[in-house]
């Protein structure tokens, strides 16, 4: 996190002669840094074009059981992660868009990029809705079949084991017209599913 500050001072020290904007995107960029990042929940579920948001019902239970035999040739899994943002400085904090890589149980299953600004005041919350989606059914035919397995049943709401969450994010601010990418990945780690 230091090198992320230090990078984002020579930036701002390069840009000083722009004015009190890019002193305050900076500032902003900063507070963003000092931001805490945590899971807030999974919505908008849909697994091969169904809808699991309100868990399963009849009608999906076809479906349901191809995931979990491995015979679906395509399960496409598409979901919005919710992320509490919370910035505890005493002045606004501010992102421009970020990258992210997303692995469960030390599976990386998919990775990419949000563009979507957010200003956070200071003091408060704010949720970091991220729209994620792969192809469940191209992990299952791989090495880590099990674990997909197991991921796959907690997505369903019928697993037994937790599935780990990590889940990292490189933050991208503007300092005056110029992007500037984080250095490295802040990471955010939960768990979901299981027997509670």
């Amino acid at each position: 996190m230091n090198r992320i500050i230090s990078i984002i001072c020579m930036i701002g020290i390069a840009f000083l002669p722009a004015g009190c904007d890019v002193a305050k995107q900076l500032g902003g960029a900063y507070n963003m840094s000092q931001c805490k990042y945590s899971y807030n929940s999974l919505s908008n579920l849909n697994v091969g074009g169904i809808d699991l948001s309100k868990g399963l019902s009849l009608a999906s239970i076809p479906m349901v059981t191809a995931i979990l035999t491995g015979t679906a040739q395509s399960v496409p899994l598409n979901f919005t992660l919710n992320l509490d943002v919370n910035n505890p400085n005493k002045a606004e904090a501010m992102l421009n868009g970020l990258q992210y890589i997303l692995s469960i149980d030390n599976v990386e299953f998919t990775s990419g990029t949000v563009n979507k600004p957010m200003n956070i005041p200071a003091g408060g919350t704010q949720i970091l809705p991220l729209a994620i989606g792969f192809d469940l059914a191209t992990l299952l035919k791989g090495e880590s079949k099990d674990a997909v397995l197991n991921i796959a049943k907690n997505f369903l709401g019928v697993g037994d084991k937790a599935s780990n969450v990590t889940f990292r994010i490189k933050p991208t601010f503007m300092i005056g017209t110029v992007p500037v990418v984080s250095p490295s990945y802040i990471p955010i780690t939960f768990s979901f599913g299981g027997k509670k």
